[in-house]
Order: C-alpha cells, then sequence, then structure tokens
C-alpha cells in the first residue's frame, strides 16, 4: 500500500490563505535545513526535502494550486504524482536556490541579476609611520600610490581611436546568459555573467594600444592625508573615491590608509589613557616636594604629598589622548611614582642616615640586637643547669 501524502499546506507549515511570498519564504526555509548538499547521507533529510519541493511546486503555481484546492492530491494521480514523476516546471527553483546557496546549481540568484550593473571600485590600501605625539595630536603626510586614471588616447573606452566597443553577440549586451539545467528536482533556471564579455556587455575588437583596451593608465600620484588626532596603532583612515575605478559606470573606491605608530621612549598607551613613571628622590617622597612629569602637553609640577610610598599612582586628568569623535574629550595620564634609594653617599650622609634611623626607631640595630646572645650570668645559669639534668641523667 503506497504511503499517505500529507497535506501540502501542512508540509510547508503555512494556512490555505497564505500568499505566494509567505510560501516561498516557508519553503526557503526547509529547503535550507533539508537540502542533500547541506546534509549529505541523510535519507530522511532528502526525504523531507522532496516534500517540501513538491509542496512547492504546486502551491506557487495558481493553477496547480487550484486544482489541488479542489480535488486534494487526485488532481495529480495519474502520471504526475508520486516522487520523481512529479512535474516541477512551473516552480522557479533556480531564484531560490541561488539566493540560498549562491553558486550551488551554478547560478548566482540575485547577485547575478546585478552583475553587469554598476559597481564600486575595490578599495587600495597603503601605510603611513607616525610618532607618538602626532598619533595624539593628529597630523599631516604624504602618501604616494600607483592609481588608475582614465586613458587619454581612448577615453576610456578602451577601443583603438576610431573604433568603437561591440555589442556582445552571446548575451545581446545584457552582460548575463541564461540556460535551463536538468537535475533531480527537476529543471533548474541559472543566470551566469556572459564568459565573452565579462559581464561588461561590450566586446572591443581593436583595443587601445596605450591601456590595452583597459581604459585606464596606471600612474604615481602624491596626495596629502588628514591623520585625526587620537588614532591609535593598527588603525586606518579613509580617502573616499581615490581608490580603483569602478565597473560599468560604478564610483571609485577608497584609500584606506593604516597607521603604524613608534614607540615612545617614556609613554605608554591603552585605549585614550597614556601610562607612564617618574623617580622621585627618598628625600621627596618622606618629607613631601614639587616635582616635574613629563606629558604630551609638555612638563607639569606636581605636589608630592610627604610619606608617598613607592608604586604610588597619580592621575593627571584631561592629559591624555583626545577622542575621535570629540577632540575637546581627553583621556587621562597615570603616573607611577618610584622612590629612588641612593646607592652612593658620602661619609657625611651615611652619618646623618644613621642619626635618622636611631630618631625613627634604631633599624638598623634592632636585627643585630635580636641576634646577641644572652647576658653573661644568665648564660652562667643556663650552664649550671644543663649540667645538673645531665648529672641527674
Amino acid at each position: 500500500m503506497a504511503e499517505q501524502k500529507r497535506d501540502y499546506y501542512e508540509v510547508l507549515g503555512v494556512d490555505k490563505g497564505a500568499d505566494d511570498a509567505a510560501i516561498k519564504k516557508a519553503y526557503r526555509v526547509l529547503a535550507k535545513k533539508y537540502h542533500p548538499d547541506m546534509n549529505p547521507g541523510d535519507a530522511e533529510a532528502e526525504k523531507k526535502f522532496k516534500e517540501a519541493s513538491e509542496a512547492y511546486a504546486v502551491l506557487s503555481d495558481p493553477d496547480k494550486r487550484r486544482q489541488y484546492d479542489q480535488f486534494g492530491h487526485a488532481a495529480f494521480e495519474g502520471g504526475m504524482g508520486g516522487g520523481g514523476g512529479f512535474d516541477f516546471s512551473g516552480a522557479d527553483f533556480g531564484d531560490i536556490f541561488g539566493d540560498i546557496f549562491g553558486d550551488l546549481f551554478g547560478g548566482g540568484g540575485r547577485s547575478r541579476s546585478r552583475s553587469n550593473g554598476p559597481m564600486k571600485g575595490a578599495n587600495l590600501r597603503t601605510s603611513v609611520r607616525i610618532t607618538f605625539e602626532e598619533a595624539v595630536f593628529g597630523c599631516k603626510k604624504e602618501i604616494e600610490l600607483n592609481v588608475k586614471e582614465t586613458c587619454k588616447t581612448c577615453n576610456g573606452s578602451g577601443a583603438k581611436p576610431g573604433t568603437s566597443p561591440e555589442t556582445c553577440s552571446k548575451c545581446g549586451g545584457k552582460g548575463q546568459v541564461v540556460f535551463t539545467q536538468q537535475s533531480l528536482f527537476g529543471t533548474v533556471r541559472n543566470v551566469q555573467t556572459c564568459p565573452d564579455c565579462q559581464g561588461s556587455g561590450k566586446i572591443i575588437r581593436d583595443k587601445c594600444a596605450d591601456c590595452r583596451g583597459t581604459g585606464y593608465i596606471s600612474m604615481k600620484k602624491r596626495y596629502s592625508v588628514d591623520i585625526p588626532a587620537g588614532i591609535d596603532n593598527g588603525q586606518s583612515t579613509r580617502m573616499p573615491g581615490l581608490g580603483e575605478p569602478g565597473i560599468n559606470g560604478g564610483p571609485r573606491g577608497d584609500v584606506l590608509i593604516e597607521v603604524i605608530v613608534g614607540r615612545h621612549p617614556i609613554f605608554q598607551r591603552q585605549d585614550f589613557d597614556i601610562y607612564s613613571t617618574v623617580p622621585v628622590s627618598y628625600a621627596v617622597a618622606a618629607l613631601g616636594g614639587e616635582i616635574l612629569i613629563d606629558t604630551v602637553d609638555g612638563k607639569v609640577i606636581y605636589d608630592v604629598k610627604a610619606g608617598t610610598q613607592t608604586d604610588t599612582r597619580i592621575r593627571l586628568r584631561g592629559k591624555g589622548v583626545p577622542s575621535w569623535r570629540n577632540k575637546d574629550v581627553r583621556g587621562d595620564h597615570y603616573v607611577t611614582l618610584v622612590v629612588q634609594v641612593p646607592d652612593k653617599l658620602k661619609p657625611e650622609a651615611k652619618e646623618l642616615l644613621r642619626q635618622f634611623d636611631e630618631l625613627t626607631g634604631n633599624t638598623l640595630n634592632a636585627v643585630k640586637a635580636a641576634s646577641e646572645p644572652e647576658s653573661n650570668d644568665e648564660g652562667k645559669e643556663h650552664h649550671k643547669e644543663g649540667k645538673k639534668k645531665k648529672f641527674w641523667k
């Protein structure tokens, strides 16, 4: 007994009153989920894909849908029903498969339908080296690029002077060729870029000797580029409309300039904040006092508090890197204070330090006192006690 078919509306998961867009959308989901190329070797997925394709072939065709709504599956019995013998010719599977899988069936769906339309040219890329300060405050740099300019000999047509490009006979000037292909699921309509004219719709019989049929001449040009304040290492700035020429009348691409920022001997950057380390003398750390701190804006005076410990971090607000979006907003500069211990002292300075140590706790003699043996009397008593213990044993 033949297996009973499910209702086509149930297969696609749509109501009987669903419009063409809803039916197509439902089938797209199922086709992508159960397509054999997405589920190799899965017999159940292949079965569900065929079932959905059959349902879509009927419900997407107004006449077949009308017959199905009136007579059900019986409308297609007798040569049309049953798996491989079903007629799929009424449905535009090429459009759906092209949208979902790109070139899976040899066509490109919607993307191919616009292949001969105006397209933006490719972007050009280059790089410049700048200093840390130039990255913080912005600068101007000169760059040199190999760019394509319209050939003056042929005025960009690519054809030898006195001749003109001809309409491609293969595609009729459309830039595309259409053909049908029989597949497991029926007839599939495919659209491809014309191989003769490469999608331009034109054939150049006699090419311009200067540009060799391209319509463009490559030449070196120098440009002045504005590097914005706050740019970081590895980031890029854009110069629009100076890239490769467009295709079929499309606009030029852009030039992307990657910035390589040199290292700074003092400063390090993290996002919009700057970090540095400043040495502080032992006396200033203990007594307090003013020190000079280098920033990207120049030297600033900072008042160190008395008793400052090494590795104390201070914050200089607004001394960091400007924001790209708002140059008036800047990050901060964080400074780590490192107390310096002198390694060379004169005898007078050493004596003063010893006096200082006595006044602040006599730490120089603390270890020595702790390591000395107890007084002689106490030692003798302990010695006697030790002898007694040894005697009685």
